[in-house]
């Protein structure tokens, strides 16, 4: 799959040592970018993403620790990030912790850290990456939604994470307006059920869950520096799935 040019520019993609953040980084490594492997506790297969990135073409790599929640562990990892490597031009908020359960069995540590790991750590590590990127006039942030959440929907079950990835849509259009004028993009992607998900429905669209791939596709649109026009989007990576119809 062909990507953009991203030769010299500086990646983080957090929650990347698995999952679907360790596919988006790697994607961006074979780019040529630069790349920063973050983890919470996984550092052995943090470690493993940045040797993979090296040997796909990333032109530097690294890892750093730390828990986006935390306004001062944010501080950390992006010192360790422009320490190591570069200050950041893309950042990709690919973490967040969900809770597949009715909200009354949901404990009230599990509600905070699913809003907070979501909503909190989009908010903070999108706060520490802006100033640089204002300075340098370019910046590239992508978001990670869920699908029909920008649609009110909302289930007993899992309710704080649909509540958390709304949240999300509302900070993404917020902070493309307030962005307008700085070389920045700042858009979403929403997946539905994706490859490596924990759980699949007894009916997914078109028969299969998102693959990867279906993923990179509109990370690598929303990375190009020549769609610095596209900014507050949301692109659904749903398969037509209509929730309506469950």
């Amino acid at each position: 799959m062909n990507g953009p040019d991203l030769e010299g520019r500086t990646v983080l993609v957090t929650g990347s040592a698995r999952g679907v953040g360790r596919e988006l980084l790697l994607a961006t490594a074979d780019c040529g970018a630069k790349t920063a492997v973050h983890y919470h506790t996984s550092a052995d297969a943090a470690s493993r993403v940045a040797d993979e990135a090296a040997d796909r073409g990333a032109s530097e790599t690294t890892t750093v620790q730390g828990d986006v929640t935390d306004p001062e562990s944010v501080d950390g990892l992006f010192a360790a990030v422009e320490s190591e490597l570069d200050s950041v031009d893309v950042l990709v908020n690919n973490v967040g912790e969900f809770a597949p359960e009715h909200w009354e069995e949901t404990d009230f540590d599990r509600w905070n850290r699913v809003l907070e790991t979501n909503l909190n750590g989009t908010y903070l590590c999108s706060k520490r990456a802006l100033p640089a990127m204002r300075e340098r006039e370019f910046g590239r942030i992508v978001n990670v939604g869920y699908a029909s959440s920008e649609k009110g929907l909302v289930s007993p079950k899992n309710f704080p994470y649909f509540a958390a990835k709304a949240g999300v849509l509302m900070f993404t259009r917020m902070l493309a307006a307030d962005t307008q004028d700085d070389g920045i993009t700042v858009n979403a992607i929403s997946p539905y059920v994706v490859e490596n998900s924990a759980e699949f429905p007894d009916e997914l669209p078109r028969n299969r869950p998102a693959s990867f791939e279906d993923l990179i596709r509109p990370l690598y649109f929303f990375l190009d520096p020549d769609n610095e026009y596209v900014s507050g989007e949301n692109i659904e990576v749903d398969g037509g799935w209509l929730p309506e119809d469950v």
